[in-house]
C-alpha cells in the first residue's frame, strides 16, 4: 500500500458516526432478530402440514438501490433440481428454515434475472468495501431481518469467528453468532468477478471518500473488484484516486485495462502525475498508450516525458494561471474559482505580456487583499519571481527555494515564457519519494 497520509477531519469522522446511528442495525429490535444467510443453507422448506418439500440452497434479493435489498425468493433444492420459490409463496423465514403458504410449488429451474443476486453464491466470501471504515472486507456471512413487512438484507459479518463457525461442525452453523457486523447501507458490493452481472449500482457514500482513501481501497481490492470500483466513480474522482496510488500498484492497475481505457484515465490525471505513471512502463507500452490519446494530450505528455526525472521539467506541474496585466482582480478571481479542481497546484497567478512572456508572479494573498476593481498589473507582488529552465537540476532548484524563501519556482523556456511551476510539495515528492505524495494546504481566493 502507498505510504501516504490520509487526513480525516474531525467533522468527517463525526458525520460518519451520525450516519451509523441512523441505519437499520442501530435499531435494537432489528439487530436482535437477524437471520444468518449461511445458516439458512441446508435448512428445511416445509409446506402446510409441516411436510418437507426441499432444502434451502440460496437466498435471492433484488438490488433496487434503496440501501437494503429486499428478498425476492428462495432457491430450494428438491431432489436434484434447484427450484425458485417467489417470496409471495413464503409464509415465513426463520433461522430454522422457511415455511410456504401453500402445498403447491412451482418446480421450474432457477434462472437468475438481471436485477437479482444469489447471496450465498454471489456475495458470501466475496470482497466488499466498508465505506464508513474505508477498508476492504470479505463477507463471512450475511444477515436478513424483517423491516416493515419485507425481509431485507441488512448487514454483512466480516468477523473471523463467523468464518470459523461456517467452516466448522454442522451443528454450529445453524445459529447466527454475529461477530463484526456492518450495516449494509455502508457497503459497496461488486459483481461476481466473471463479468456476468453487476451486483450493485454505486453506493452514493463513495462520493464522500477522499482520493487517498479511494487509493487505499483500490490497492487492497482484487483485479475485478478494483476495475468495477473505478467504473463506479466519475472520471475526475477516479483520476484523483489514481494520483494517490503507489507507482507499482498504479502500473499494474493500468496494465489490467485496455490501452484505450488506461489512456482515458491518464488524460484525466494532472499531466505531471500522468507522466510519473508513464515512467513506470516500458517504452513500447508508453507508445501504445500515447498512440490512442487525443493529439493535444499526447503531445504534452510526450514533451514532459522528454525531460530528465531529476530536472525541473521532470518535476514541474503544467497547471498555470496566466493573466494579462490589464485584467482586474475580480476577473482573475473568477478564473481562479473556475480552476478550483486544480487548487493544489496553484499558489500564485502569473502575469504575462501579449507574447506570453513572464512579467510577474502574484501570490494568492495579494489577490485576496486587493480591491476587485484593481488591475493585477498594478499590484505590488513583492520580489521578482524566481525562474529556472526545464533542464535545471532539482538540486539547483532546491538551492533557489532556500535562497528565495518563496513557495514556488516558475519554469520558463528560452523565450522567458512560463511552461510550468515547481511547488514545495513537488520537491518533497522528488527528493523523498518513500514518504508518499504530500499536498501542502492552499486557499482559494473568494
Amino acid at each position: 500500500m502507498a505510504l501516504r497520509q490520509t487526513f480525516r477531519a474531525n467533522g468527517a469522522i463525526k458525520r460518519r458516526q451520525e450516519r451509523r446511528t441512523k441505519r437499520i442495525l442501530a435499531n435494537r429490535t432489528v439487530a436482535e432478530a437477524l437471520i444468518s444467510v449461511a445458516g439458512l443453507v441446508g435448512r428445511a422448506v416445509t409446506s402446510i402440514g409441516d411436510i418437507e418439500v426441499g432444502r434451502i440452497s440460496d437466498v435471492v434479493v433484488r438490488w433496487s438501490g434503496d440501501g437494503y435489498p429486499p428478498v425476492t425468493g428462495l432457491v430450494v433444492r428438491v431432489g436434484r433440481r434447484r427450484a425458485y420459490v417467489p417470496i409471495d409463496q413464503v409464509q415465513s423465514i426463520t433461522q430454522d428454515g422457511a415455511r410456504l403458504n401453500s402445498a403447491r410449488m412451482d418446480l421450474r429451474d432457477f434462472n437468475r434475472r438481471d436485477d437479482e443476486v444469489s447471496l450465498n453464491a454471489d456475495v458470501v466470501d466475496h470482497q466488499l468495501v466498508d465505506i464508513d471504515g474505508v477498508r476492504v472486507v470479505r463477507a463471512s456471512d450475511l444477515y436478513l431481518a424483517l423491516v416493515g413487512e419485507e425481509i431485507r438484507l441488512v448487514g454483512v459479518d466480516v468477523g473471523f469467528a463467523t468464518l470459523l463457525r461456517r467452516l466448522g461442525p454442522a451443528n454450529r452453523r445453524t445459529r447466527p453468532t454475529p461477530d463484526r457486523v456492518i450495516d449494509w447501507a455502508a457497503v459497496q458490493p461488486f459483481g461476481t468477478g466473471d463479468g456476468s452481472m453487476r451486483l450493485a449500482s454505486p453506493n452514493q457514500a463513495l462520493k464522500r471518500l477522499r482520493p487517498a482513501e479511494l487509493a487505499d481501497l483500490l490497492e487492497e481490492l482484487g483485479r475485478d473488484e478494483r476495475q468495477e470500483l473505478l467504473r463506479a466513480l466519475d472520471p475526475e474522482a477516479a483520476a484523483d484516486a489514481l494520483e494517490e496510488m503507489e507507482p507499482g500498484e498504479l502500473r499494474e492497475l493500468l496494465r489490467e485495462m485496455t490501452p484505450e481505457d488506461a489512456a482515458a484515465l491518464l488524460i484525466e490525471m494532472e499531466p505531471d502525475e500522468a507522466v510519473d505513471a508513464l515512467r513506470e512502463f516500458e517504452d513500447e507500452e508508453v507508445d501504445a498508450l500515447i498512440a490512442v490519446m487525443p493529439r493535444e494530450n499526447a503531445e504534452l505528455l510526450a514533451q514532459l516525458l522528454g525531460y530528465d526525472e531529476e530536472s525541473a521539467g521532470g518535476v514541474m506541474t503544467t497547471n498555470l494561471i496566466l493573466v494579462r496585466p490589464d485584467m482586474t482582480v475580480g476577473e482573475v478571481r473568477r478564473i481562479l474559482r473556475s480552476e478550483a479542481e486544480h487548487q493544489a497546484d496553484v499558489d500564485a497567478v502569473i502575469i504575462v505580456d501579449s507574447d506570453g512572456r513572464l512579467i510577474h508572479d502574484i501570490g494568492l494573498f495579494e489577490l485576496l487583499v486587493a480591491a476587485k476593481e484593481d488591475l493585477v498589473g498594478s499590484l505590488d507582488g513583492g520580489p521578482d519571481p524566481v525562474t529556472v529552465s526545464p533542464e535545471t537540476s532539482v538540486a539547483f532548484v532546491v538551492e533557489q527555494f532556500i535562497e528565495s524563501r518563496g513557495s514556488s519556482v516558475v519554469v520558463v523556456d528560452s523565450e522567458n515564457r512560463p511552461i510550468g511551476r515547481i511547488l514545495a510539495d513537488d520537491l518533497v515528492d522528488a527528493l523523498v519519494p518513500e514518504r508518499g505524495k504530500l499536498r501542502f494546504p492552499r486557499f482559494l481566493v473568494g
